[in-house]
């Protein structure tokens, strides 16, 4: 009987190899992740992207802001489904705000909302160096009541070609029960943070920072509504924290 064939053992390694991997992120290191942003993010950020990036690095909450990659990847989903009116609560310093901006043509529009005006203002004179700061329409105060007002008007309903979602997660469904009545069929709705810090994965019983806990319950929640949502399609994307991509069918 003939022996095994060199490639033979080759392809058992190879397969060997899959089997143990195939559990894992495909990011398996931070170098990994320095790699794709030094070669295919930064080479290609806007500078006033990079500007407002490394201001919002000094700030003491800089945790919450929107990372470059994904950054990158708000920009050109805006111009792949050719977006001009869109939304996003949650704007922080406004480094994803600033990101779909530049994306929108000159008279695109968004409606941005943040319970903190103050940091919006550490991002503004940049987004006005940038030049886009006439599509941005600021609302300081909570998003909930300023949602209900637009769904009363029916205009407005699939009025949006693109909400981006990024603030308090106790609240993310109360969010879609009412962003989905805004945006268009055809158009999307990100999430952002829906992997929170991996958490999703863990067991109850898994060692967690308080407030890990606490939103991991609720973002556990939307994930659940989000995969049994029959007017949407999805894709949860291990970009940043984790954002899943909603496409109105209904």
């Amino acid at each position: 009987m003939a022996g095994k064939s060199n490639i033979d053992n080759i392809d058992e390694q190879v397969i060997a190899g899959f089997k143990e991997l195939n559990h894992k992120c495909l990011l398996q290191s931070d170098a990994l992740y320095q790699y794709i942003l030094e070669t295919n993010v930064y080479p290609r950020e806007h500078e006033c992207l990079k500007e407002l990036r490394e201001i919002t690095e000094k700030h003491p909450f800089n945790l919450m802001a929107t990372p470059a990659d994904e950054g990158q990847l708000i920009n050109m989903l805006i111009k792949l489904i050719n977006a001009k009116n869109t939304m996003e609560i949650g704007v922080y310093t406004g480094y994803s705000l600033l990101s779909t901006a530049l994306a929108l043509p000159h008279d695109g529009k968004i409606l941005a909302m943040d319970v903190n005006r103050q940091y919006y203002e550490i991002g503004l004179p940049i987004i006005e160096k940038a030049g886009v700061a006439h599509k941005i329409d600021f609302r300081e105060g909570p998003a909930l009541p300023l949602l209900d007002e637009l769904i009363k008007d029916e205009s407005n309903k699939g009025a949006f070609d693109f909400v981006f979602i990024d603030a308090d997660k106790d609240n993310y469904l109360n969010y879609h029960k009412r962003v989905i009545e805004l945006v268009k069929v055809g158009g999307l709705i990100g999430y952002d943070n829906t992997l929170w810090f991996g958490s999703v994965a863990y067991s109850e019983d898994t060692p967690m920072l308080d407030f890990v806990k606490y939103f991991r319950t609720h973002v556990l929640e939307i994930n659940k509504y989000l995969a049994n949502d029959p007017r949407v399609e999805i894709c949860q994307l291990p970009v940043g924290d984790g954002i899943t991509l909603c496409r109105r069918i209904n």
